[in-house]
């Protein structure tokens, strides 16, 4: 636990709003003079001039540019610029390359390469100074996600993890409890709220929305972050170290046992959709359509399906096998190494996770954020909103797995990205103990490969 922050100072009061920070607030009077009055004129105020990188959906940076434009108007001696990239990998280049804004948008999944290349300043005491309390009000385990040696390297911001999208038409579980179908448990001190449910509700909904034949049941990606959660949840590992790891961890006998139970679901061709369906249509293009009963995801779908006036949807945690898990990504703000302007740019970043500003980034519905007020105030939670059960998101925030950082990540999901698909959707005879042993051995080539034998030196 990164404790050196987690119990900032709530007396101190950050200077931002629609007044500057002056003394008494006053404004003298102008003196009155003619023209050939020597008064002096008072010099204009000097203004520091900063950038705030971003990237997102239209709409996400449209709210960033109001929460800039509300920073602006509550200061005279700072204005910051929206500087915007097209996606996640433009802005890691841009940063990596040295041209960061003074504060910019980075995820968790890049800390090892921004640390690595010293592109950050760290923000723990710079946030305490200006009152920021991480105890309470922010996620902890997203504020310990960008902590590297004691320090915080970015200020967590947003948190997406991997839920269950379910047609509440296709998957009805008042119906299917009639029936005496399994169906997770209503939330105790609720009516009709499910939040939780073990593999076997699980397939059972699926086999449900299959009924009549006009749908398929369920849709995990064949990937290995599709796959993760239900062996997190079994008791398995991804990897065979959480900190440096030099190999896979599928052929782990705890892994492999959750794999069993989970793909007996996920290879079932009576629950899926087949290769032709997914060639006419994607997973999520089928959902959106009402053919398909289940769909994993993250927040970010959530603007789109709400566009679909046509369906109806509600968010689940990910199946239990033994306790609930998951998987996903965490957005974090950062300070630029090279900022001239250290003070300024902590002060906006003080602003941009108060709780205003994230407000105005929360109603365009793409991020879960990792302020706690805000995660549980009307503004996210939003009833009378689909999904109605959205604090499934924050909830799941609880059992979200952070893998270790790694610089080759891309390297790693070629290397065995065509073998676990097959692991889900190859139609043979599956030898899954040969299967994740072949992953575990391909993995190594990628996390830990041989060095070459150097060379003698010449005679």
């Amino acid at each position: 636990m990164l404790r050196r922050w987690a119990a900032a100072a709530t007396a101190m009061t950050l200077c931002v709003g629609l007044a500057a920070c002056s003394g008494d607030g006053d404004t003298p009077e102008t003196p009155q003079g003619s023209a050939t009055t020597d008064t002096p004129t008072a010099s204009p105020t000097e203004v520091t001039r900063l950038t705030f990188g971003a990237y997102g959906s239209v709409d996400e940076l449209e709210a960033f540019q109001r929460v800039v434009d509300a920073f602006n108007v509550g200061s005279t001696t700072r204005e910051v610029e929206l500087v915007t990239w097209p996606d996640h990998d433009a802005a890691l280049e841009a940063v990596l390359a040295g041209d960061a804004p003074d504060v910019f948008m980075a995820s968790r999944r890049d800390l090892g390469q921004l640390t690595e290349a010293e592109a950050t300043q760290p923000v723990s005491l710079l946030l305490d100074e200006r009152g920021v309390d991480f105890g309470d009000r922010y996620s902890r385990d997203a504020v310990d996600a960008f902590g590297v040696e004691d320090d915080l390297q970015c200020m967590a911001y947003s948190v997406s993890p991997m839920v269950i999208y379910y047609n509440d038409e296709l998957i009805d579980f008042e119906r299917m409890e009639r029936r005496g179908l399994d169906v997770p448990s209503v939330e105790t001190g609720t009516e009709d709220v499910r939040t939780r449910w073990n593999l076997d509700e699980f397939a059972a909904a699926a086999q449900f929305a299959t009924r009549g034949g006009r749908a398929d049941g369920v849709w995990i990606e064949p990937t290995l972050q599709g796959l993760a959660p239900f062996i997190y949840s079994g008791g398995g590992k991804i990897f065979d170290d959480t900190g440096e790891p030099t190999s896979l961890a599928l052929s782990d006998d705890a892994t492999v046992d959750a794999l069993d139970r989970t793909l007996a679901v996920l290879r079932d061709s009576a629950l899926t959709p087949s290769p032709s369906d997914l060639e006419e249509s994607s997973a999520l293009q089928r959902f959106r359509q009402g053919r398909l009963g289940m769909i994993a995801g993250f927040r970010d779908l959530v603007p789109d399906l709400r566009q679909r006036s046509e369906l109806s949807f509600d968010t689940i945690a990910m199946p239990i096998l033994e306790e609930a898990a998951t998987v996903g990504d965490i957005d974090g703000l950062c300070i630029s190494a090279d900022t001239e302007h250290v003070n300024e740019a902590a002060d906006f970043l003080a602003y941009a996770v108060s709780d205003s500003a994230i407000e105005t980034v929360t109603r365009t519905g793409y991020i879960v954020p990792a302020n706690t007020e805000v995660a549980g105030s009307e503004v996210f939670i939003g009833p009378g909103r689909q999904p109605a059960t959205s604090k499934v998101f924050n909830t799941a925030i609880r059992g979200m797995v952070v893998p270790p950082l790694l610089d080759n990540g891309e390297e790693l999901v070629e290397a065995v990205g065509p073998m676990i698909d097959d692991l889900v959707t190859d139609p043979g005879v599956l030898d899954l103990e040969l299967a994740t042993e072949e992953i575990d051995e391909a993995s190594r080539g990628v996390l830990s490969p041989e060095e070459e034998p150097s060379e003698s030196p010449s005679e």
